[in-house]
């Protein structure tokens, strides 16, 4: 019996599934259309998790002046960088989007406002990652924008409030990566497993935070040294592990994939919690 079919059976048997949510750490553009082991970890996903109804994304790529929720029916491929080869810009994932979960976004985050987007579409954050989990791009998407005003502990309070969607058969992901500091990647070792001292030490600082519940000191990362600053000199990448953690439930259980550096400054690290079915 495979993951969905066993999921059609506990809910005939009256079972309320949980789903879960993630935190992908996506990388370098090419990872949409390279093979390697990244690659491989997102199409594991594909047999392990639950198909979800819908999924909400959270990318590194959006940062905007408010808070947006895309929520048009149509959602565009939108290829938001330059520099790469002609295949890149060719991809297409024509995922449908959903209005009506814009529209639930909206009532349940009370803490900020949310208006609907109907020009965006799915970043590159978003489709070079759920096109290897889900190829078939046939799972309705919407993407929800950070407001780069907010402080951390803001976005976190935004992930708390979408909680409720991971028992309405939503799949939460946060799409960006953990240590991000193109300005001192190592060039010549861009496809090298291989990290630098500092990054390998925040990367595993961060994961024990998780571990641990440490919200406090995931909020407060920034402050916690000069090698913080240099793994996470801007936030955009950082900020949707928030919305990830900002969903956990006490059932969850945490797991990490994907967990290697790349390019010295930069680590692949993802999360995945992964909830215990609750019978009502």
């Amino acid at each position: 019996m495979n993951q969905n079919e066993l999921n059609i059976e506990r809910n005939e048997n009256g079972g309320k599934r949980v789903y879960p949510s993630l935190f992908l750490g996506h990388g370098s553009p090419m990872n949409a259309i390279e093979e390697n082991e990244f690659v491989e970890g997102l199409r594991s996903l594909n047999k392990t998790i639950p198909i979800p109804k819908a999924i909400l994304a959270i990318s590194a790529h959006w940062l905007t002046n408010g808070t947006f929720v895309t929520a048009m029916e149509h959602p565009p491929t939108i290829h938001d960088f330059g520099g790469f080869p002609k295949a890149l810009f060719e991809v297409q994932y024509p995922a449908p989007g959903s209005p009506s979960l814009a529209k639930e976004i909206q009532t349940l985050v009370k803490s900020q406002s949310v208006q609907l987007d109907y020009e965006w579409g799915l970043d590159h954050g978003t489709w070079s990652v759920l096109k290897h989990i889900y190829p078939e791009a046939d799972i309705p998407v919407v993407q929800l924008s950070m407001d780069y005003k907010l402080p951390p502990e803001k976005h976190l309070e935004i992930a708390r409030e979408l909680l409720p969607l991971r028992e309405q058969g939503i799949l939460i992901i946060g799409s960006g990566n953990i240590v991000h500091n193109l300005g001192m990647v190592a060039w010549d070792r861009l496809n090298e497993i291989y990290g630098f001292d500092w990054a390998m030490k925040v990367n595993q600082k961060v994961k024990d935070w998780i571990m641990k519940g440490d919200t406090e000191s995931l909020v407060q990362i920034r402050t916690k040294g000069k090698e913080f600053q240099w793994a996470i000199p801007t936030s955009e990448h950082y900020l949707p592990l928030l919305y990830t953690i900002g969903t956990q439930m006490e059932t969850d259980s945490i797991s990490f994939f994907n967990d290697k550096p790349v390019a010295g400054a930069l680590t692949m690290t993802s999360v995945l919690l992964d909830p215990q079915p609750i019978f009502s």
